[in-house]
């Protein structure tokens, strides 16, 4: 199978790594950071902060910098949130999904930063190009060369930054660094069978081909054999041009693509539009950047679960 990828744009900065972190809930967005008994983290967007509360228990307490619901791409950070991130003891972040996250981080005196980009292998944009995803990336205003920074949605690559994370906190926290590696342990077995459920329940469709608003998806296609035709770059709100929409047209009747894929926190008109001009439907695919009321889960693995099973509906399982 020839795995095809959308390029998709990256705020090219310096790697910044380290070891150590925390824990937040995905409601916890707007608690104050620093100045607690535990430690205190700082984390960027919601797939951070998971990892931090999963890992660090009853030992951390984290802060999101970005608010349940709120775009994380658009994240402009405040006075506040920069005071907040000055006080706390470590930031986790991911370098090139948030500019302001990383400037903010940069310019800090934090002494504990982790970068999840730096625990795992990203992969340059264009290397795994071709197909109907070629030559789209001017019209998009992407970036060939850059490094595609959602790796949490392929749940191999998650884990590896879990484990780096458990590393970290154990370093920073040596207190604790037992029940940091117990927590690492369990998450990661979790993410290992989630992996499984998508291995097995993608081997055998009927097309390997889906289109989505946001192109985040590029590691989850490769991981498991598809191919993700975005209608957009990194930027789900973006519109596509109209020889970008009948590009799109031709290829969903050649590969047999049902579904045009949209996700929870941006507008779907533009998905509905094009599904509709070429007779298709739709369904959610969500990039679990953030959890709300109208996710399809209360965590990250019941939200990606529900993703396997639009995935499944959608390629026509055997």
């Amino acid at each position: 199978m020839n795995v095809r990828r959308r390029l998709i744009p990256t705020v090219a900065t310096a790697a910044v790594t380290a070891l150590g972190l925390a824990t937040l809930s995905a409601c916890s967005g707007s608690a104050a950071a620093g100045n607690t008994d535990k430690f205190d983290v700082v984390a960027s967007f919601y797939p951070m902060a998971y990892l931090a509360e999963q890992i660090g228990g009853s030992h951390v307490h984290v802060t999101s910098l970005t608010e349940p619901g709120q775009e994380p791409h658009d994240l402009e950070i405040s006075a506040k949130q920069t005071a907040q991130l000055q006080e706390s003891d470590a930031v986790l972040w991911l370098q090139g999904l948030q500019p302001a996250v990383d400037k903010a981080v940069d310019q800090s005196e934090v002494k504990t930063k982790i970068d999840a980009a730096g625990l795992t292998s990203l992969e340059e944009h264009g290397n795994e190009v071709g197909g109907h995803a070629a030559g789209h990336d001017d019209e998009h205003g992407e970036e060939a060369g850059g490094k595609d920074p959602h790796i949490w949605l392929d749940p191999v690559k998650y884990a590896e930054v879990a484990e780096g994370v458990g590393k970290a906190f154990e370093k920073a926290d040596p207190d604790h660094a037992a029940d940091y590696r117990k927590n690492t342990a369990a998450l990661v077995a979790r993410l290992d069978a989630l992996n499984t459920e998508f291995k097995n329940g993608l081997a055998h469709t009927k097309t390997r081909t889906f289109i989505t608003t946001h192109a985040a998806f590029g590691y989850l296609a490769e991981r498991y054999g598809l191919t993700e035709e975005a209608i957009s770059g990194l930027d789900p709100e973006s519109e596509p041009s109209a020889a970008r929409v009948k590009d799109l047209e031709k290829m969903a009747k050649a590969d047999g693509v049902s579904t045009v894929f949209y996700e929870t926190l941006v507008s779907d008109k533009t998905a509905k539009t094009i599904a509709e001009d070429a007779g298709l439907k739709t369904d959610v695919l969500d990039p679990v950047e953030g959890i709300t009321d109208h996710s399809r889960g209360d965590d990250y693995i019941q939200v990606m679960r529900a993703n396997l099973k639009a995935l499944r509906t959608a390629l026509g399982t055997k």
